[in-house]
């Protein structure tokens, strides 16, 4: 009789599988670049819709035919500039706060009673960033004001970072204005959260046969008797979901003004209806609805996927 040989039951990939503490997501690579430009924007997930659009990639086997396309709407609300980071050898030496922020800021930070009134009593630091939060009072039914506070890094010289700063200190970026020469971007949210699960639907477990002892949907046992301890590769049940997780090469096919462009009657189901700026994401991306994404330049982009590869006939409401 042969032996049984079985692949292991689950990934390893993402070890350990550590939940988040809260929505916000955490960014570590930032993209090169010489032109002095923000480096992400924060949106809100809406739903998914599907498109019908000519395919003009040169080498598909559907060229110049009409496809239909899965596509993911993104509603982005301009982002605020409150405030200034600079750093020196890798560390924070101080921080410059708009005189003026959106009142809804101080729900998350106890802003300084007053400001500095200028950045160039800063004289030596060797990076700069930007203190941002979004401002979900400008998308749809997202049911908070609480605005989601990140720091972004910026493109270019150190001249040239500290002059956009000082030019965009205190005022609104929009998505248009941060995305709109990209093609390709990364996606960073926070997924679903499943709650407690068997190993099954948590490791893909097979169900066992029902002349199994015991249990059904579980393992056969718990390892070998050497070593004397449960080994962190067997698959057990616990909390699934709410993992920070990144899509790479997301491709933006439209990046919009007005929501009333796909808008169904009555709004999007769960969501409501997209009021401005929005960006079409090819495909799905992580989370729920209403939940906020980050939205940065492709950090390892595909060569392959061009710039201009669908050209939007409808979008389905």
């Amino acid at each position: 009789m042969s032996q049984p040989n079985a692949s292991r039951r689950g990934s390893l990939q993402y070890w350990p599988r550590k939940r988040c503490t809260h929505s916000s997501v955490r960014i570590r690579t930032w993209v090169p670049n010489n032109q002095a430009k923000v480096l992400g924007f924060i949106g809100y997930k809406a739903g998914m819709t599907h498109i019908l659009a000519n395919d003009n990639r040169p080498k598909s086997e559907t060229k110049g035919e009409t496809v239909m396309i899965p596509a993911t709407i993104v509603d982005c609300p301009p982002m605020f500039v409150h405030g200034v980071s600079f750093y020196q050898h890798s560390r924070k030496i101080t921080s410059i706060f708009a005189e003026k922020t959106v009142p809804e800021l101080g729900m998350k930070l106890t802003l300084p009673k007053k400001p500095a009134k200028s950045m160039s009593n800063v004289k030596e630091f060797d990076d700069v960033r930007l203190l941002i939060n979004s401002q979900p009072k400008y998308a749809s039914s997202i049911g908070t004001k609480m605005p989601k506070i990140l720091e972004l890094a910026l493109n270019g010289s150190k001249t040239d970072k500290f002059n956009y700063a000082q030019s965009v200190l205190g005022k609104e970026i929009s998505v248009k204005e941060a995305l709109g020469e990209l093609h390709l971007v990364d996606i960073r949210g926070v997924t679903k959260g499943k709650g407690f699960q068997g190993t099954v639907k948590r490791y893909g477990v097979p169900i066992r046969q029902h002349k199994a002892e015991k249990t059904k949907r579980g393992i056969g046992n718990l390892g070998s008797w050497t070593p004397k301890r449960v080994q962190f590769t067997v698959a057990q049940p616990g909390k699934m979901g709410y993992h920070q997780r990144t899509e790479y090469n997301k491709e933006i096919l439209k990046v919009g003004e007005q929501g009333s462009d796909l808008n169904p009657t009555g709004g999007i189901i769960n969501y409501g209806l997209v009021r401005g700026n929005y960006v079409l994401i090819k495909g799905s991306i992580p989370g729920p609805k209403k939940r906020a994404v980050v939205l940065t330049p492709a950090v390892r982009p595909n060569r392959k996927m061009t710039k201009g590869a669908y050209d939007i006939k409808v979008i389905a409401k």
